[in-house]
């Protein structure tokens, strides 16, 4: 009886436990400024976001440094995403969509780090960044363009019996947008750490037969890292997409 009771508690597996915000020192209760693992972890992605961009470019150097080089890269990746979008006048935003890219970039591949904490995995973290690049493109789009910001909802190349219609699921679609810019995130990030956790579950489980579990977990973690970068650059190109409205309403 009591080998099946501790073989069923090695079976258990809590792989949501590892999102649970948590007091960084101790306690249960938690106010809007008690410092929490969340904290620890975004604040680790913002120095490191500090390091690359201010820091290690400070010198210009004409032979750049490595991180110098990392740092040149992560710009003329973003630089040229943006003007192949937006065009030369979408350059205007560049540093908040730079730093908005390389934000994300390090907080999700900080958060495969072991006992680390994946802060895209939250809610409260990608519904803030998508709701403000929905605000702010919305507030430009009519300050830029007044009234004629709407004609992102009227399609003029449709047939006129089909306007109206497509229009008011342009609207809904629009409304949608920092729901579907925010999920796709906090999904994609939550879903393979869930994986990763159950397989190590299995492996803690197995003891010396964890060799399948183990090439799983192998295999989930360098698709992560993939999913961490990709996932960080789909938000960025919408980013740059949903700005091009504000900018050309009209195409």
């Amino acid at each position: 009886m009591a080998v099946e009771e501790q073989a069923e508690s090695a079976f258990n597996i809590f792989p949501m436990d590892q999102f649970v915000i948590r007091p960084l020192f101790g306690g249960d209760s938690m106010t809007w400024y008690t410092p929490t693992n969340m904290t620890l972890w975004m604040g680790v992605s913002l120095v490191l976001v500090i390091l690359l961009l201010v820091i290690g470019t400070r010198g210009r150097a004409m032979v750049p440094t490595r991180i110098q080089s990392i740092a040149e890269i992560f710009y003329g990746f973003t630089y040229k995403m943006i003007e192949d979008i937006n065009g030369k006048e979408g350059l205007k935003f560049f540093p908040h969509i730079m730093t908005l890219f390389t934000f994300l970039i390090f907080a999700n591949v900080v958060g495969l780090v072991p006992y680390a904490f994946t802060t895209t995995s939250h809610a409260a973290i990608t519904v803030f960044l998508a709701l403000s690049v929905f605000l702010t493109i919305t507030i430009l789009g009519f300050v830029k363009n007044g009234a004629g910001f709407l004609k992102i909802f009227w399609i003029s190349s449709a047939p006129l019996p089909l306007r109206p219609i497509l229009a008011i699921i342009e609207v809904i679609s629009y409304f949608v947008r920092p729901v579907s810019h925010s999920i796709r995130l906090m999904g994609n990030m939550m879903a393979g750490h869930a994986v990763i956790q159950v397989f190590a579950g299995f492996a803690g489980a197995l003891g010396v037969f964890a060799i399948f579990p183990v090439v799983a977990i192998m295999a989930v973690y360098g698709l992560e890292v993939i999913v961490a970068i990709i996932q960080a650059y789909v938000f960025t190109i919408l980013t740059c997409v949903y700005l091009n409205d504000a900018l050309h309403p009209g195409h």
